[in-house]
């Protein structure tokens, strides 16, 4: 008696997963096919730190006031700044350690010249640790044609 109940039982609970699965067998999928297919990040996310620049110069807009150094939660930021010709600061090394970086967007926020966005790029993940530390040099190529806007 008990084997036939046990056996009624996974009868019924087979066809009661089956009705899940041909219910969704022809709707359309809902997945993307990676890497031929990429998703379209949300307007506002936040990706990979970039450093902006102007566009007509080419120069970087960070002064190296080191406020976005100080403000950010974990230290992934570290810079050192030296004066141009002018007398003006720049930044001699600006490193952003991906690592450590938990894309919180202070830094964004905090910056008071339009030098540090949010790259909406979600494809910066690697084998080897060391890639992820971006030096200045690879933080403008990231940050390269995008404009800052001001969010209200």
């Amino acid at each position: 008696m008990n084997i036939v109940k046990r056996t009624i039982d996974g009868i019924y609970n087979l066809l009661k997963g089956m009705k899940v699965t041909i219910r969704y067998f022809f709707k359309p999928a809902i997945t993307l096919q990676y890497p031929k297919e990429r998703w379209t990040m949300p307007e506002r996310s936040r990706g990979m730190v970039g450093l902006l620049s102007d566009p007509e110069t080419g120069k970087l807009n960070c002064t190296a006031c080191l406020i976005c150094m100080r403000n950010c939660p974990v230290r992934a930021i570290q810079i050192t700044q030296t004066k141009d010709e002018a007398g003006k600061r720049v930044p001699d090394e600006f490193v952003i350690e991906a690592g450590l970086c938990i894309y919180c967007g202070i830094c964004e926020e905090s910056c008071p010249f339009n030098a540090i966005k949010m790259i909406p790029k979600y494809e910066f993940s690697t084998y080897d640790k060391k890639q992820l530390t971006h030096k200045k040099e690879r933080l403008a190529e990231i940050g390269k044609g995008h404009k800052y806007t001001k969010w209200s």
